[in-house]
């Protein structure tokens, strides 16, 4: 059933995506380079050790800029700078090796962007090979890099597969002209198609496509023709992401802001595409992601066992991610932790043989019980409240439970939350309500996009 108008213009509202929590801008900042080290060190002792670390490799550099784009991009078509930049990643991942102090299991290793693939299939093979050569490989790892249709060559594909990735993203957004011009980002679909066919033609296991719903220019019409060439694709997995509109952040935003879909419009379309996803045989995983019944999210969820990071839902199970390069965020378990965003700043940071975290906060035993229930909200759809958490609830959270379960949206008996299949389409919502880091700042940073 799709929300109506009247809850849509009420729950329309800036609230976190919570990949984290607290969200990045609560964050106490209370880390200093040491002590941000040592709780490296006590993580790796808890989590890294037996269970293994994450990797997140952040390659910001991209031709041109993708107008919607809300990453940490450098636009270049200098390639000279991809060694230097590569260089400074493995300065940072030695100073790792040095907290560790020995050669760590990897579960995972996700590239991102920017453009990975702006970077040649001979510097991907190095900087790889570098991390590879200094750690012990998890026999069920993952590995998985983003891809530009219009960049990711053959020989791109086959090198990372050799290297053990058998997971690729590429980045669609839409398949309208009319769209992809306003965005900055045409991509032809035989583009597409060859990027696709090839990485199944050399084995990889996955082919996700991220979509975007709320884009300029976009209609019923245009997204029924771009859900026409996906079903002839068939990827395995699909994100569907809220188009986030922020040009106060992203300036480039403000070049198409008059051409938007609004609130019941852009709601119409993510439902209208959500149907289409279903009839294609897709399964709802979470926020804004859907996979086939046979894939590893749908068996995770089923199961009980899915995760929620920076990175989006996975199945993996180690707490402790390290993002490398500039811009990067770690989330230990224990703490969080990001990098310089400007990259050529990074870069000299990494001459250091300490750590610079521009931003930084250690995780708070109420926080650890806050974001565990937050993550059961938004991966299961139901949660168990800890009466620690309840008495600290103020008035205004207590009555927009009771307001949401008149709705229809969550159930609540005793304890115990159990969102509706309604209520998932407003899921971010409800998980604010629990937000004690934004109910004690009193305001809904204007950072955050809005709920629909």
């Amino acid at each position: 059933m799709a929300l109506s108008p009247e809850l849509i213009q009420k729950y329309n509202r800036p609230v976190p995506r919570y990949t984290s929590y607290p969200t990045v801008p609560f964050w106490e900042n209370n880390l200093d380079s040491k002590s941000w080290e040592n709780l490296v060190v006590e993580a790796y002792e808890i989590f890294g050790k037996e269970e293994g670390i994450c990797l997140y490799i952040h390659l910001p550099f991209c031709e041109s800029l993708c107008t919607y784009c809300g990453c940490t991009k450098r636009i270049t078509k200098n390639h000279q700078v991809e060694d230097t930049y590569i260089e400074a990643v493995l300065r940072e991942w030695k100073s790792y090796l040095a907290l560790f102090g020995e050669a760590p299991k990897i579960s995972a290793i996700h590239l991102g962007g920017g453009t990975p693939t702006f970077f040649s299939p001979e510097n991907l093979i190095y900087l790889i090979s570098e991390i590879l050569n200094t750690a012990q490989v998890n026999p069920n790892h993952e590995f998985s890099f983003e891809g530009h249709p219009n960049n990711t060559t053959r020989e791109h594909l086959d090198v990372l597969a050799k290297l053990g990735f058998d997971r690729v993203s590429y980045g669609i957004q839409d398949f309208d002209p009319a769209v992809q011009k306003a965005i900055h980002r045409l991509q032809p679909f035989d583009k597409v198609k060859e990027a696709t066919d090839t990485a199944r033609e050399l084995g990889y296991q996955s082919v996700n496509f991220d979509l975007i719903y709320g884009l300029p220019y976009q209609t019923l019409d245009t997204l029924q023709s771009t859900f026409e060439k996906v079903l002839e694709l068939k990827p395995d997995r699909i994100a569907f992401y809220s188009y986030a509109h922020l040009p106060s952040v992203f300036p480039a935003q403000k070049s198409f802001e008059n051409h938007l879909p609004q609130e019941e419009e852009k709601r119409a379309l993510y439902e209208f595409g959500k149907e289409k996803l279903l009839e294609m045989g897709f399964q709802e995983v979470g926020m804004d992601h859907f996979a086939l019944p046979d894939d590893p999210l749908c068996k995770a969820k089923a199961l009980g066992k899915l995760h929620r990071n920076f990175m989006g839902y996975t199945t993996l199970t180690s707490p402790m991610l390290i993002g490398l390069g500039a811009s990067s965020i770690s989330d230990i378990g224990i703490g969080f932790a990001q990098n310089e965003k400007n990259h050529a700043i990074y870069q000299e940071n990494t001459l250091s043989t300490t750590f610079s975290p521009v931003k930084g906060h250690a995780l708070s035993q109420e926080d650890r019980e806050v974001r565990h229930l937050i993550l059961d909200i938004i991966c299961h759809g139901e949660a168990e409240i800890p009466f620690s958490i309840w008495e600290k609830l103020p008035q205004s959270s207590l009555e927009g439970l009771l307001e949401f379960q008149k709705e229809g949206l969550i159930q609540l008996n005793d304890f115990h939350l159990q969102v509706s299949e309604d209520g998932m389409a407003l899921v971010r919502n409800i998980c604010s309500l629990f937000d004690l880091r934004m109910i004690e700042a009193k305001v809904a940073k204007k950072v955050f996009s809005r709920a629909i």
